[in-house]
């Protein structure tokens, strides 16, 4: 059975011409009717477009028209039908965030690779990090600090000099940005299921930003709460013999 193919394009002159090509020759199915979702562009794309199908259940598998693609499958014109019906599935937990502000109100943002935090000004930022309701550092003094999943782990997480994850484990990373005390922390690796909360310390002096994968920002935060959503699950489909598994592995002997 042919699948039927939504096609979705980045603005990227290069995804947008994939765009023309593709759906001139596959066609173009009403997302109501769809089973399968193709993203053409970079993973800054796959990401919207794993957010943009959020309730929906449909699996989506990327075509690299961008720069890195980490999260993309190479972009071939041809066999399309055939490489969807031989595709892997990776289920991916995305992160919940909830960052309330110096006025109190209260943002909820979901994350497929990180929830940071990041200094606003010239000076760092001072977090009280607690695990599960115990505090576990009363001072962190660094440009910022983000929880990162296995998925996003070689993204802004690895750039961070934090750990690569398995795409399999039940791990999630927290890292800091150039940690000035604890002079270079290095970080630490939690159970997936760990709550992670951040205070912001003298946040009328050293504001702070959260941000959820780089989309949806919040200025001026005292508090970020940030824990795994395994209620919510996205449907990567990868090439056989190029899933994330291998990826990760890959990307650790560059």
């Amino acid at each position: 059975m042919q699948p039927k193919i939504r096609f979705t394009a980045s603005k990227a002159p290069a995804a947008q011409s994939a765009l023309a090509r593709l759906t001139a020759r596959y066609g173009q199915t009403d997302l109501r009717r769809a089973s399968v979702v193709v993203a053409l562009g970079g993973d800054g794309f796959m990401l919207e477009t794993l957010h943009a199908q959020s309730g929906r259940d449909l699996p989506v598998y990327g075509m690299n028209c961008g720069t890195i693609g980490f999260l993309m499958n190479a972009y071939i014109d041809d066999g399309l039908p055939e490489r969807l019906q031989l595709a892997e599935e990776a289920l991916l937990n995305p992160l919940s965030m909830q960052a309330e502000n110096v006025r109190g109100k209260v943002t909820n943002a979901l994350a497929v690779n990180e929830v940071s935090l990041l200094r606003q000004g010239p000076q760092a930022a001072r977090l009280r990090v607690s695990i599960d309701g115990r505090e576990r550092m009363a001072e962190l003094v660094c440009d910022g600090a983000l929880v990162a999943t296995p998925a996003g782990s070689t993204a802004y997480n690895y750039s961070a000099h934090g750990a690569i994850l398995p795409i399999g484990a039940d791990v999630l990373a927290l890292t800091a940005m150039s940690a000035f005390r604890p002079r270079r922390w290095r970080g630490a690796l939690l159970p997936k299921t760990a709550e992670v909360r951040f205070d912001v310390l003298d946040s009328d002096k050293r504001p702070v930003m959260a941000d959820a994968d780089s989309r949806n920002s919040v200025r001026d935060v005292i508090s970020v709460v940030v824990r795994s959503n395994s209620e919510i699950s996205y449907r990567l489909l990868f090439d056989p013999g190029h899933g994330l598994e291998e990826r990760l592995i890959r990307e650790q002997f560059v």
